[in-house]
């Protein structure tokens, strides 16, 4: 069993990553209904928090069955990061996670994120101030470093340890490499081999497999791993690396009724949660994703993505259903 804070997790648990624009409710339901252990929000501003921004604020819907979940926050001020965490508190989730790890220039450039892997003291400063200010536990995501040459995570984990994290994720790249080339799990394992880390660890980067997944289990002897987007459009990969960790088997590769499903889902719940005209709206960067593979799909895809109707949508699925559909 794994515990952050008060939380117990399952042995070796699998975590959603969070993703702007991606994890919001409806896909982090689906992520849970196939085998997701624990959730985070999308990234969320300290200082649109405490402006009171209302896409911000939306960030904050979290419901009971997606439990365990926590509320990811980023920025650059000690006193915006406190305040924002005592905002995030009052919506009760599981725990507070910090985000020194986003890459993008809008957010380093605000000397937040990945920005703060230059400056170890502030990020020291940063997560003291959410420790103290909320009786939540506070874990971290982050990656290796700056760049090559300043790979200093090892002393990120001590001390941000040491101020009262209660977990810590690791993505395998530094702030340079963005999303390119391979995530190295290497300085992770070296992390978790320090005698004196006794929080859980968990690695994140380039897990898209089943097969993938156990190796690195067995490799790098971590707490857990995070995934991230190899869970767009496809919601499986968490109860598929489960079965093949408990029987060394595969799990059927899910089936055109299963995508139908997955898509008539995460529209249905996007418009319960935000209303028919931005639920229609904020489903149509998935459907790619869910009918990946399936030949001749265009039109299909054109369509869905077109209309503005929910019945529609739903027709075209039921037109899927009939012409990819396996004969019984």
């Amino acid at each position: 069993m794994v515990k952050i804070g008060n939380i117990e997790l399952p042995d070796f648990p699998l975590l959603l990553a969070p993703m702007e624009d991606v994890s919001d409710p409806p896909f982090r339901r689906l992520c849970k209904e196939h085998g997701a252990d624990l959730m985070f929000s999308e990234f969320i501003s300290s200082e649109g928090l405490i402006r009171d921004a209302m896409k911000s604020r939306q960030k904050l819907d979290i419901f009971d069955y997606e439990r365990p979940v926590g509320i990811q926050i980023f920025g650059g001020d000690e006193e915006a990061m406190a305040m924002s965490a005592k905002i995030v508190e009052t919506v009760n989730p599981d725990l507070v996670d910090i985000n020194f790890g986003c890459p993008v220039k809008k957010v380093v450039s605000k000397g937040a994120g990945a920005g703060v892997l230059k400056d170890i003291d502030l990020m020291v400063r940063l997560t003291k101030a959410v420790v103290n200010s909320t009786s939540l536990p506070v874990t971290v995501k982050t990656r290796l470093g700056w760049d090559e040459s300043c790979i200093n995570i090892y002393e990120v984990a001590e001390r941000l340890q040491d101020v009262g994290i209660k977990a810590l994720t690791i993505h395998g790249r530094t702030r340079s490499q963005m999303y390119k080339g391979e995530a190295d799990w290497g300085p992770i394992a070296k992390v978790k081999d320090n005698p004196r880390i006794h929080i859980p660890i968990f690695g994140n980067g380039d897990i898209d497999s089943p097969e993938k997944a156990l190796s690195y289990k067995n490799k790098y002897g971590l707490d857990g791993i995070m995934i991230g987007r190899a869970s767009i459009g496809y919601p499986w990969i968490f109860n598929e690396i489960k079965h093949y960790f408990a029987t060394g088997e595969h799990l059927p590769e899910p089936t055109v009724e299963d995508r139908v499903e997955a898509a008539r889902n995460h529209l249905k719940w996007a418009i319960e949660w935000k209303g028919e005209r931005v639920g229609v709206f904020e489903t149509r960067r998935h459907y790619t994703n869910y009918f990946k593979g399936i030949p001749h799909f265009k039109d299909y895809r054109q369509r869905m993505v077109t209309h503005d109707d929910p019945a529609d949508i739903y027709a075209v699925m039921d037109e899927v259903l009939e012409k990819f559909s396996t004969p019984a």
